[in-house]
């Protein structure tokens, strides 16, 4: 199983903030909206009060006019300052105009007028001002503009509480996620609260996961039935070779039937270290010695450096470790196997502390395995050679037993690289 870590995503804004930077925005929004309608309605209103005392004010001006010949009202008579819009009409109705001017200390004002006897006559104005008006409606823009701020203030630190909530809870579910994906299969979410579609998501992961468990544990337990069942068979057809008479008959049944059981005996490996049954046998044990004895086994040329404390090949002999020397001859033996029939000649193998690496000089490992890692029964590139794939897979278990570190990698001169770490003791 390989162990889980969070991709790091420097890039990556926080689900928190981009929901609190949404709240803000339309708390925003929502304020100025409302600013500007209730600016607008109140300004209007103000306008059309102001224009009814200008009317109402011009026809109590004209009554008492008309009755003692006097001006009432504040009203004025042909005044300078009259807009033109007032002077034209020739009739004797009453006209209001708005006036946006600010003339002596006087703001926007309404004037009401009217013609004191019809054509050619006077005219009878009263001028409304709307300055108080006015500066009440800036204030309530003000305490508008005020309690929106207060709003936006309160609203972004509870959407962001509210968001951090959500997030932990899609975190924990991509946790699981993340988890599944490293080969965890025993992970779950479990139940989480408030019956969303957070919720749903972690219940789909986790019934995925039982799924996953299910069928992969059934995989196994049928490769680890076949390799059993087909562990005597294979026992007997070697035993039936020792009765052919030699020859180059015998010789190739032989070959082939100690290939059947060399891959028989691989999936059986498998077949435990995926149930987890595989636990090492310690011992304290010279590194060097050991690597040399397991280069030797598999039959293959291969040059052994060992390099000693100095960092000098030959300057001393190799650590000891404290680890199972019978997987470590297996991690090293399929390395250097895999090294020939994928790669090519020369192949190096190299000891220097509690690190070994094996290389070769062929063309490399496929950019797929070093993507996803080994898998069974797929070699790769064409050109890498034939083989049922199993080697770096039971490389890559045994050194998880061990919890040794186990990397694949290309040379940047050509050729594959592998470099297994052995823990601290």
């Amino acid at each position: 199983m390989r162990p889980y870590h969070r991709l790091p995503r420097p890039d990556r804004v926080s689900l928190r903030w981009k929901i609190a930077a949404l709240a803000a925005a339309t708390a925003c929004l929502v304020a100025v909206a409302v600013g500007v309608l209730v600016h607008l309605w109140t300004a209007s209103d103000i306008r059309g009060r102001a224009g009814m005392r200008a009317y109402n004010g011009v026809y109590s001006a004209m009554d008492a006019y008309r009755r003692t010949g006097t001006l009432t009202g504040g009203a004025r008579l042909d005044p300078a300052d009259l807009p033109a819009a007032l002077r034209e009409p020739a009739d004797d109705e009453r006209h209001t105009a708005y006036d946006g001017r600010i003339d002596n200390n006087v703001g926007p004002s309404v004037w009401g007028a009217q013609r004191v006897a019809g054509p050619g006559s006077p005219v009878l104005a009263v001028q409304v001002n709307m300055s108080s008006e006015l500066y009440d409606l800036r204030r309530l823009d003000m305490s508008v503009a005020v309690a929106s701020l207060v709003s936006l203030a309160a609203a972004v630190p509870l959407a962001a509480w509210g968001a951090g909530l959500l997030g932990r809870r899609l975190r924990r579910v991509s946790e699981t996620a993340g988890r599944i994906s490293a080969g965890d299969l025993d992970a779950r979410t479990g139940p989480t609260k408030g019956g969303d579609e957070v919720a749903e998501i972690a219940a789909t992961v986790d019934l995925m996961a039982d799924s996953l468990g299910r069928r992969l544990r059934t995989e196994r337990q049928f490769t680890a039935d076949v390799a059993h069942e087909l562990r005597t068979p294979v026992g007997g057809l070697l035993a039936a070779t020792d009765l052919l008479p030699p020859g180059e008959t015998e010789d190739l049944v032989r070959g082939r039937v100690r290939d059947l059981r060399a891959l028989v005996e691989d999936l059986l490996e498998i077949s435990r270290l995926d149930a987890g049954a595989e636990h090492p046998v310690r011992a304290h044990v010279p590194l060097g010695a050991v690597v040399r004895e397991a280069v030797a086994r598999t039959g293959f040329d291969a040059s052994v450096t060992v390099t000693g404390a100095g960092g000098a090949a030959g300057a001393g002999p190799a650590e000891t470790v404290e680890t199972d020397p019978r997987r470590l001859e297996r991690i090293v033996g399929n390395l250097v196997v895999n090294a020939h029939r994928h790669g090519a000649a020369p192949v190096e193998v190299t000891v220097e502390g509690r690190t070994v690496v094996v290389r070769d000089h062929g063309s490399g490992f496929p950019p797929d395995l070093l993507r996803e890692g080994p898998r069974r029964f797929h070699t790769g590139a064409a050109e890498r050679g034939s083989g049922h794939g199993l080697g770096l897979t039971i490389a890559l278990g045994q050194a998880r037993v061990l919890g040794a570190e186990l990397r694949l990698d290309n040379a940047p001169d050509g050729g594959a690289v592998a470099t297994l770490r052995l823990p601290a003791s």
